[in-house]
């Protein structure tokens, strides 16, 4: 097995730059008591302002005020690591999440679908730095030492046992994960690298040390498994992103609308799932939220389209209290299946499928607005059509004769000047037993211009009647 780690070593200020409209603006996360407020971590543009991490936040007020100051939240940075984790499922059926800040993953298993570990590593970063989190990554034969790597490496692949122990024995003994006590008494002792460790006798290093120390060396080499403890993803996605201040209007809202949709679509994939319907939560200082809900007729998973979607719904909304808050929770979450296209098959880069452009137009128009068109079982024109919600099972139906495209929506005098008859006449006797009787000979006429109409004669009438255009 062969065991990737992925480090994200600032993943609360990664977090936090996600969530900025200019996410290279100076930026400082503070902790700490209100008396007491430290700068716990900043990024390079607040660095480049002489901000560094452990400072006051007078002292950081006194060197400069253009930066923006948000508060050090773990849960948040937990949150994200759940996200990467579902992500990373994507790539491997075995995720864990047993050490805070990273991602491990066993990758053997998935080279032969993803190809071999550069071009596998290559798409992970890649993806990684599009998602906007820092990160380090290593490849070692079992997933302690991979980890451990990882704090002082970068890029590493370590395929063979004997590759592994000859890294590890370069190793500071006080970055293979041993207590403070422990790395701190070794060093004293003169042994600054595993190596030393080593070629030590065990029983010795048993005498002078702990149990815990002799086990992470085994861990490290391979010696004893790690019990872990795998990533089962969620059955649902339930996200917030808090504002730093009320928002009054739609429109501040799209950005964060738009990270919370990007986010569930990275979950999605993961997943390999869609979303049916999912719900827009505006959360207020006061009372109840306002809720957006937004339902599609078929399971999706693009991002920019249900963006498209959330958008349409969201914009309408009245904003009458300040939001604070701004939250996605998607519980319906079926299989998704792909729209079937043949391998041949030709495609405009700006197409659009009439799946995403029906959702686009409910999602503007409303739920009402658009709808199916069916036959009924009625020989009168005006009657031989209806309007079914999408929702609605399909009624199969017979060969359909041949009718306008365009009917109006009422019977027009016919100009007597310039037609050409071209087809008819077909009489259409029905309606007897509803009170609508009708009695009518149909032809197909055509203009000058080309147009063909469909037009009738009452029988027994010399009136001639407008109902439809052909093409």
């Amino acid at each position: 097995m062969l065991w990737a780690c992925i480090l994200l070593p600032q993943l609360a200020m990664d977090v936090a730059r996600r969530r900025q409209p200019d996410p290279d603006a100076p930026l400082a996360l503070v902790t700490g008591p209100a008396q007491r407020r430290q700068l716990r971590a900043v990024n390079p543009a607040a660095r480049a302002l002489g901000l560094r991490p452990g400072q006051s936040l007078s002292a950081a007020h006194a060197l400069s005020r253009d930066f923006i100051t948000l508060e050090y939240d773990l849960a948040q940075a937990e949150q994200a690591q759940q996200l990467l984790a579902a992500w990373a499922y994507g790539f491997s059926s075995q995720v864990s999440l047993h050490y805070p800040r990273a991602v491990l993953l066993e990758v053997a298993s998935g080279m032969g679908l993803f190809g071999p570990w550069p071009a596998f590593e290559a798409r992970l970063r890649h993806e990684l730095t599009a998602l906007g989190f820092a990160h380090r990554i290593v490849l070692a034969t079992n997933p302690v030492a991979a980890r451990m790597l990882a704090n002082v490496h970068d890029g590493l692949a370590i395929t063979t046992p004997a590759q592994l122990h000859s890294v590890l024995a370069k190793m500071p003994v006080d970055r293979i994960g041993l207590a403070k006590e422990q790395a701190t008494a070794l060093m004293r002792m003169g042994l600054r690298q595993v190596g030393q460790l080593l070629q030590l006798e065990r029983a010795a290093l048993a005498r002078r040390f702990s149990p815990p120390l002799l086990a992470q060396l085994d861990l490290l080499q391979g010696a004893r498994a790690q019990a872990l403890t795998f990533f089962n993803p969620p059955e649902r996605f339930d996200s917030r992103i808090e504002l730093n201040f009320d928002v009054e209007s739609t429109q501040a809202l799209l950005f964060p609308l738009r990270r919370l949709i990007n986010d569930l679509g990275v979950f999605l994939t993961g997943r390999d799932g869609g979303v049916q319907r999912f719900v827009i939560h505006l959360e207020h200082a006061e009372g109840a939220d306002t809720q957006v809900p937004i339902g599609l007729l078929a399971a999706e998973r693009d991002p920019s389209l249900l963006f498209e979607l959330a958008r349409g719904r969201l914009e309408p909304v009245q904003v009458t209290r300040p939001v604070r808050n701004v939250r996605l929770l998607a519980a319906e979450l079926p299989a998704y299946v792909p729209v079937a296209q043949g391998l041949f098959e030709a495609r405009a880069a700006a197409g659009q499928g009439w799946e995403q452009l029906r959702e686009r137009l409910r999602a503007r128009l409303g739920d009402d607005a658009v709808g199916n068109l069916r036959y009924q079982a009625d020989h009168r024109p005006e009657r031989a059509w209806a309007v079914d919600d999408y929702l609605a099972p399909r009624q199969p139906g017979g060969t359909p004769l041949l009718r306008p495209g365009w009917l109006l929506p009422e019977a027009q005098p016919l100009p007597t000047a310039g037609w050409q008859w071209l087809a008819g006449p077909e009489r259409i006797e029905s309606g007897w037993w509803d009170g609508g009787d009708v009695r009518r000979d149909y032809f197909r006429l055509g203009l000058p211009s080309g147009r063909q109409a469909w037009v009738y004669r009452t029988v027994g009438e010399d009136h001639w009647w407008l109902q439809g255009w052909f093409g």
